[in-house]
């Protein structure tokens, strides 16, 4: 080493010099420039526009709900008055009361709430197991099934009411509760529901990694499948439980009045030759009420669930 290159590696050593011979050498790399979008990382926040349209969509929606209520708390005469009533009356627990004792709405809940619950918690159960089936296991066939279940979305359910109807009687379900909730157990809609999610949203990796460890296929469902589905699993419950809540069609074909579910004992409101509008606004007024009671207590979860399920996918 001679002294004349001293001098030149304290140069090279310094700070300054040794980032512009890192920037100005092949040997250093030039690292590229990441090109960023301007909003970016940037939290945005809702302009009044956007608060005048939210507000008048909330006005729209509940406006059905409070016209409900008004003409619940008023008289028949009133509410079929030109121009109709805008402000709630004076009658509304009159009225309530009345409605719930004439239409027998202490039973008919009861039975609803059976009905709905039941079925919503099977075909969450039993379209999560098919769903997971069709997404992730390979079996002979699964293609065909596939198609066969949807398929049975494009019938309409009038056409199977009478087969129906008289295999309920054979079973002795005649006017039970059994024959409601029997044929509605599971839904072609809830399958394709959760096949769809969980083709996306549950990697073959975890799936392949469970069957590494050991796991059977019920395993795998209930420690790696449950918790990532449960955002689809909130919605579909909820759905199938207003669902199976305001059916009608069904329920008054099997079901007498004296075990009937909401939608049919509210049938016992227009009886008569004059029908009294506002009993039987008061009567809706009392089967919204547990839906309405429902979604207050689980809104947060399924909303919640819905936007874990789209950060997700």
């Amino acid at each position: 080493m001679t002294t004349d290159s001293i001098p030149v590696q304290a140069a090279d050593a310094r700070p300054g010099v040794a980032k512009k011979a890192r920037k100005d050498t092949p040997s250093g790399g030039r690292r590229p420039r990441l090109f960023r979008h301007p909003g970016a990382g940037r939290q945005h926040h809702a302009g009044p526009v956007a608060y005048i349209l939210l507000g008048i969509a909330a006005l729209f929606s509940l406006f059905p709900l409070y016209w409900t209520m008004v003409a619940a708390s008023t008289d028949n005469t009133r509410v079929t008055q030109t121009p109709p009533p805008f402000l709630p009356g004076p009658h509304l627990l009159e009225n309530l009361g009345k409605a719930w004792q004439d239409a027998a709405l202490g039973k008919a809940m009861l039975n609803s709430l059976i009905v709905a619950g039941v079925i919503a918690l099977s075909t969450v159960l039993f379209a999560t197991l098919a769903g997971f089936a069709f997404a992730k296991l390979r079996f002979k066939g699964r293609n065909i099934l596939l198609m066969l279940v949807i398929g049975t979305m494009m019938v309409p359910p009038q056409l199977g009411v009478v087969p129906l109807f008289m295999m309920m009687t054979e079973l002795g379900w005649g006017q039970k509760l059994p024959a409601v909730i029997f044929p509605t157990l599971v839904s072609a809609v809830g399958v394709f529901f959760m096949r769809q999610y969980l083709s996306e949203a549950l990697p073959d990796e975890l799936v392949e990694a469970g069957r590494v460890d050991g796991a059977h296929s019920l395993r795998i469902f209930w420690s790696i499948v449950l918790p990532i589905a449960r955002p689809p699993m909130a919605v579909l419950f909820m759905i199938t439980f207003v669902h199976a809540w305001n059916d009608f069609f069904w329920p008054f074909i099997v079901l007498d009045m004296t075990n009937p579910t909401v939608p049919v004992a509210l049938t016992q409101l227009s009886a008569g030759y004059v029908r009294d509008q506002s009993l039987i606004m008061a009567g809706a007024l009392l089967g919204t009420l547990p839906l309405l009671a429902l979604f207050i207590v689980f809104g947060r979860q399924i909303v919640g669930g819905i936007m874990q399920g789209a950060v997700k996918g």
